[in-house]
C-alpha cells in the first residue's frame, strides 16, 4: 500500500487513531493514512498497483478514497483544511501542508502523524497529553465544537477511553456552554459516539462528569440520575464483559414508564432493530402468560430477589434463559445497591451459568393425537400443560403431562 502511494516520491504518513493506539501498543481498527496527492492521483496511483478501491462520492469530495489490500481496509485521505463550517458539515480545501492538517483534527492526541519509517510527527503535544491521560482540543475548545457539535460528545467517548482523572477543564466548560446544540445531532451519530462510551472499561466518572456539566440531561433527558448505572457497572466489572445495550438500560429508571423511555430513545437514536428490541426487553418488568384454555391469564412475576430459592430460579431461566435471567439478576443486584446480599446474588448469577434447561416432553404431534384440529388450539393447550410442567418443577414425566393433556382436552370439549 505504502508503495503504491509514494511511487512519485510523495510524502505518505499513517494519520489519527492508528499512530495514537501504536504509541499505547495497543491494536487498530482504522488505519488511516494522510497524502498531499489529491484523491484522482490516488486513484491512479492505487489502480497502476492493482489495488481494489471504492469510493463514495461526499468522499471523494472530502479527499477520501478506501483501499483494500491484503485483508487490510485503509482510509487514504488528502490534507485538508476547512473553509466553513456550519457546526455538523465542513467545506474543505486539498492542501500540502501537514501542521495545518493536523490543526483542523478535534484531539491533540488524533492530531499526530507517523511516517511509514516510525518517525513522529506531532505539533500539539500529542504524546504528552496522551502519557497523562489528558483529552485536549487542539486549539480553542469553542471553536472546535463550533465546526462540529459532535466533537461534544466525542470529548466525553474519548476521555472515557484515554482520560485520567478529571477532564481537561477547559474543554469542559466549552461543552457545558454548547450543550444546547446537540439536539441538532443526526440520531446515528449520537448512537455511535454513546455506544463507543459505554463500551469503555468504566464510563462512570465521564458520566458523571456529563451530568453535572449539563450534558447528559440534554442528551438523555429519560435518564433521573447515575446512582443505579454505577453500581451497576462497578458490578460488571468483576462479572461480565461491556456490553452498551445493558448499560444504557441500566441508566433508565425502573419503573412502569422505563419501556417507553427506551423507545424514546431508541428511535432518537436510530438503533438497529435488534439493539432497540434488547433494550426495550431489559427495560422492561418480568411478565408472563398462563396460559388456561380457552382463557389467557396475564400473570406478573415478583421482582427477582436475593432471597429467591432455586425452584423459583429454575422457574425464571426457563422461562427467560440464562442470559437474560442473569441480566435481570444485575438489574435487580444494582437497584438494590450495597454489599449485603452479594454472596446470594453471585451464587444466583453462577446457578444460571451451569443449569442445564429440560425439554418438554411432550409436542404439538401429541397435542394432534387428542383429535384436536390443528390451529392456535394446539398451542394453546400445549402452553398450557407446559405451564403445569413449570409450576411443578419440571417433574412430571411424559405418561403424567400426556395424562394431563388429555384431561385438558377433554374439558375443552365440554365447554
Amino acid at each position: 500500500m505504502i508503495d503504491a502511494l509514494t511511487a512519485e516520491d510523495a510524502d505518505v504518513r499513517f494519520v489519527g487513531g492508528c499512530v495514537r493506539d501504536a504509541l499505547l501498543e495497543q491494536e487498530s481498527n482504522d488505519i488511516d493514512i494522510g497524502t498531499p496527492d489529491p484523491p484522482e492521483r490516488v486513484l491512479a496511483l492505487l489502480k497502476d498497483a492493482g489495488i481494489e478501491t471504492r469510493t463514495v462520492p461526499r468522499g471523494i469530495e472530502h479527499g477520501t478514497v478506501t483501499a483494500l489490500a491484503g485483508g487490510e481496509r485503509y482510509e487514504i485521505t488528502t490534507l485538508r483544511r476547512d473553509e466553513r463550517t456550519d457546526g455538523r458539515h465542513a467545506e474543505v480545501a486539498f492542501t500540502d501542508d501537514w501542521r495545518e492538517d493536523a490543526a483542523r483534527r478535534d484531539f491533540t492526541i488524533n492530531a499526530m502523524s507517523a511516517a511509514p519509517d516510525g518517525t513522529l510527527y506531532d505539533y500539539f503535544g500529542g504524546q504528552e497529553d496522551l502519557k497523562a491521560g489528558c483529552v485536549r482540543f487542539v486549539g480553542d475548545p469553542a471553536t472546535r465544537i463550533a465546526e462540529d457539535h459532535l466533537r461534544i460528545l466525542r470529548f466525553f467517548r474519548f476521555h472515557a477511553w484515554y482520560g485520567k482523572g478529571e477532564p481537561d477543564a477547559d474543554a469542559l466548560t466549552a461543552c457545558k456552554d454548547a450543550a444546547h446544540t446537540i439536539p441538532s445531532l443526526p440520531g446515528e451519530r449520537m448512537q455511535i459516539e454513546m455506544l463507543k462510551l459505554l463500551s469503555a472499561p468504566n464510563p462512570v466518572p465521564t458520566i458523571i462528569s456529563m451530568q453535572e456539566a449539563g450534558v447528559l440531561s440534554v442528551l438523555l433527558p429519560e435518564v433521573r440520575g447515575t446512582e443505579r448505572f454505577a453500581r451497576r457497572v462497578a458490578i460488571e466489572k468483576r462479572d461480565t464483559e461491556p456490553d452498551p445495550i445493558k448499560r444504557l438500560a441500566a441508566m433508565i429508571t425502573v419503573s412502569k414508564d422505563a419501556a417507553a423511555a427506551a423507545q424514546v430513545i431508541a428511535k432518537r437514536w436510530r438503533l438497529a432493530s435488534a439493539d432497540a428490541a434488547r433494550l426495550d426487553a431489559y427495560s422492561r418488568p418480568v411478565t408472563f402468560h398462563f396460559h388456561v384454555p380457552p382463557v389467557e391469564v396475564t400473570h406478573r412475576t415478583a421482582p427477582i430477589n436475593p432471597g429467591l430459592d432455586c425452584r423459583g430460579q429454575r422457574r425464571l431461566l426457563y422461562r427467560l434463559g440464562a442470559e437474560f435471567f442473569s441480566e435481570k439478576v444485575l438489574d435487580a443486584w444494582s437497584t438494590e445497591g450495597g454489599n449485603e446480599h452479594e454472596a446470594a446474588w453471585r451464587a444466583m448469577l453462577k446457578y444460571a451459568d451451569e443449569w442445564e434447561a429440560p425439554t418438554l416432553p411432550v409436542s404439538g404431534v401429541d397435542v394432534v393425537a387428542l383429535d384436536v384440529d390443528e390451529g392456535p388450539e394446539v398451542g394453546r393447550l400445549l402452553k398450557a400443560v407446559e405451564d403445569w410442567w413449570i409450576e411443578r418443577d419440571f417433574t412430571p414425566g411424559r405418561a403424567a403431562l400426556l395424562e394431563k393433556l388429555d384431561a385438558l382436552v377433554a374439558e375443552r370439549r365440554e365447554k
